[in-house]
């Protein structure tokens, strides 16, 4: 994203170039189609979000862009500090395994019915995550604190690693099945 970026701002000049070739020669309907290459260039490589944190706006960046064009409407409100005490490592596999599995999950929906809601944020000392995505199935089942994965056997590894990690930092973590609705909470303390 940020190679085309600067990608971009290195073509700036040879764009204004072309665009004042054809106002020179009066061809309206060419900077027209031109200004709309631009725009959908530019709306590939926009940041749909921002967060306070570097890394964190990288990963969430990178999978909204792939929710996005697998036709999944991603709402997000994120806010977090420059500096968490978690580990850049462990927010990135917690966050990538469940966007991964809310991407996986939301593909079985009809394209309009396909929705991903994510919210960060600091609660008092806590660094708060909730991933909430459509599904097309029932309620899942429980076997003791785990969902049973609708992947068949040797699967659900993902989970496993967000459950160590949030162990092991002393967090939170909350998973709750609804027909129709899959919600992930997890509370990691910061202090």
């Amino acid at each position: 994203m940020y190679r085309q970026i600067r990608g971009w701002r290195h073509d700036y000049r040879n764009h204004i170039q072309t665009m004042k070739a054809y106002a020179t020669s009066g061809d309206l309907e060419a900077i027209r189609e031109y200004l709309n290459l631009l725009d959908k260039d530019l709306t590939a490589v926009d940041t749909s979000i921002k967060t306070g944190n570097p890394m964190t706006d990288a990963i969430l960046n990178s999978k909204i862009s792939l929710a996005r064009a697998k036709h999944i409407q991603v709402i997000a409100d994120a806010h977090i500090p420059l500096k968490l005490k978690t580990s850049e490592i462990d927010l990135c596999c917690i966050i990538g395994n469940l966007f991964d599995n809310a991407i996986e999950a939301s593909l079985k929906l009809p394209e309009e019915q396909r929705v991903i809601r994510l919210c960060m944020d600091m609660k008092n000392t806590q660094l708060y995550i909730s991933f909430t995505n459509f599904t097309a199935g029932k309620k899942l089942k429980k076997i003791g604190t785990r969902f049973l994965s609708t992947k068949g056997k040797n699967h659900g590894f993902g989970l496993v690693r967000i459950d160590a990690i949030v162990e092991r930092l002393e967090g939170y973590i909350s998973r709750n099945s609804e027909d129709g609705a899959f919600t992930t909470e997890i509370l990691l303390p910061q202090v």
